[in-house]
């Protein structure tokens, strides 16, 4: 009696934990689907925002010049205005937070060059795609590389995906990249070192480790690599590594009204010109700035150009040193009253649209007055930077707000007061927090506010101009 008592105990124990694992199984599902926030076309109409989750990136969102952009910012920029609603930008520190965060409610659609795999489209749901690219390898040339011929060149370099054997190649974990990485291993037959990097770490930073050295290989879209390697030139990524693939928009599985909305206007968008004008602005125009300008070959023995009387005009209202203001004019254009930007900056000393008419400067306006209005911006920056107290100094922060803004050097100033260097020193002090600026870890402190920046581009343009100007002020007077 005892033992059938025990036994029928033991078999109601089990039943119970049995039930309680089913329970607590049913409980944990129930738990994740009620997290999942059913809000979609009338709830984002009703809120008058569309909230996007976007990786800070020169494909998706940045900031340059205090001005908004990226591909996918203008296209959703251009969508809210469609459905009368206002784009808020969320900027998301860590990819692999991407998808909880959209099904949390934290924002309504996911933006950051996110390729449409069946892996993520058992989570979300995917709009139109708006492009298609492809996979693509990132390598460094090797040393001496502008001085070898194709052949040589060629022979230093990975050129088919077999050559990746042994290898080691850096990639987010949790992309499409690493995917393609795994069965590119099982197409070779043989084993490619791939090492999984954290969603707090972008692409883009990858890519800047390659160039630097610190990393061998990385892998990213076409689309993307297309710009990089116009601020890395010691960059190839020239071998594809897969099809095209198409780019979309995520968005909640939910959201039925927010997909059937997005996917006609995207439909009816691409066919626009703008879109072309978009799309070429951003993948297939030159960066403006980025070819060597290392040369100091000026117009003629006695002039530096054709417009050094403007020049001295402007050295007079402004108080700065005609000879900077023509290094400034050099770097930005090259002289070139008629220049464009691939931001929208415009003439010989690139006014962004938003700025040029504070200072009288417009896009059809004559070389004095740009010239004019250049020398105005810098004695206006110069006198915003009052804080600091050497004049060089001040000149110098000066030309690294009027090439990147202000916003950001304000950033590099706080960075340097945390890691305990000179907020009011640019050598060899604020100037390095701007270039740390282009690394998550840095872009990502809790002090910074514009985000990522091209931070190369920003210590080499002051460092330059520089450069060019001590070297005038030797044969010009």
């Amino acid at each position: 009696m005892i033992k059938a008592v025990r036994y029928i105990t033991l078999v109601f124990i089990t039943l119970l934990i049995s039930n309680a694992c089913v329970m607590e199984t049913e409980s944990l599902e129930e738990k994740f689907e009620r997290t999942i926030i059913k809000s979609d076309l009338p709830e984002i109409l009703a809120s008058g925002k569309l909230t996007v989750l976007m990786e800070n990136s020169s494909t998706s969102y940045f900031i340059y010049k205090e001005k908004k952009m990226g591909f996918e910012y203008e296209l959703l920029k251009l969508f809210a205005d469609e459905i009368g609603v206002r784009l808020d930008v969320r900027v998301v520190h860590n990819l692999d937070n991407l998808v909880g965060m959209l099904n949390r409610g934290e924002g309504d659609l996911i933006a950051c060059n996110f390729t449409v795999t069946k892996e993520r489209s058992k989570k979300i749901r995917f709009s139109e795609p708006f492009l298609h690219a492809h996979q693509v390898l990132v390598q460094r040339k090797p040393e001496g590389w502008k001085d070898m011929d194709e052949e040589e060149l060629e022979k230093e370099m990975v050129n088919t995906a077999s050559e990746l054997v042994g290898k080691s190649v850096h990639v987010w974990k949790n992309s499409s990249y690493y995917q393609r990485l795994e069965h590119l291993q099982e197409e070779i037959g043989d084993t490619i070192h791939i090492e999984a990097v954290e969603g707090n770490m972008g692409g883009e930073e990858l890519i800047e480790m390659v160039s630097e050295g610190l990393i061998d290989y990385t892998i990213i879209e076409d689309n993307v690599a297309k710009i990089n390697t116009e601020f890395f030139e010691n960059l190839d990524a020239s071998l594809a590594l897969s099809v095209d693939q198409k780019m979309a928009f995520g968005m909640r599985k939910s959201s039925h009204l927010l997909k059937a909305k997005l996917d006609e206007w995207l439909i009816k968008f691409k066919k626009k010109g703008v879109f072309s004008h978009i799309y070429r602005r951003y993948f297939e125009s030159k960066f403006l700035g980025f070819e060597d300008q290392k040369s100091f070959v000026a117009l003629n023995g006695k002039n530096i150009s054709q417009f050094d009387s403007y020049f001295k005009q402007a050295a007079k209202k402004s108080g700065w040193d005609w000879r900077l203001i023509a290094a400034v004019a050099y770097q930005e254009s090259k002289f070139n009253p008629n220049a464009r930007s691939f931001g929208g900056a415009y003439g010989m000393m690139q006014f962004m649209p938003n700025t040029g008419p504070s200072y009288g400067v417009f896009p059809d306006s004559d070389p004095l007055t740009q010239i004019l209005g250049g020398a105005k911006k810098l004695k206006a920056d110069e006198k915003y930077w009052s804080m600091v107290p050497d004049p060089l100094q001040r000149k110098k922060f000066s030309l690294a707000s009027y090439n990147a803004g202000r916003g950001h050097i304000l950033d590099a100033q706080r960075l340097a007061k945390k890691y305990g260097k000179d907020p009011n020193v640019w050598d060899d002090n604020v100037e390095q927090m701007i270039l740390n600026l282009s690394k998550q870890e840095y872009y990502q402190d809790e002090v910074v506010r514009h985000g990522m920046m091209r931070s190369k581009t920003t210590y080499n343009y002051v460092r330059e101009v520089f450069e060019r100007y001590y070297e005038w002020i030797q044969h010009y007077d």
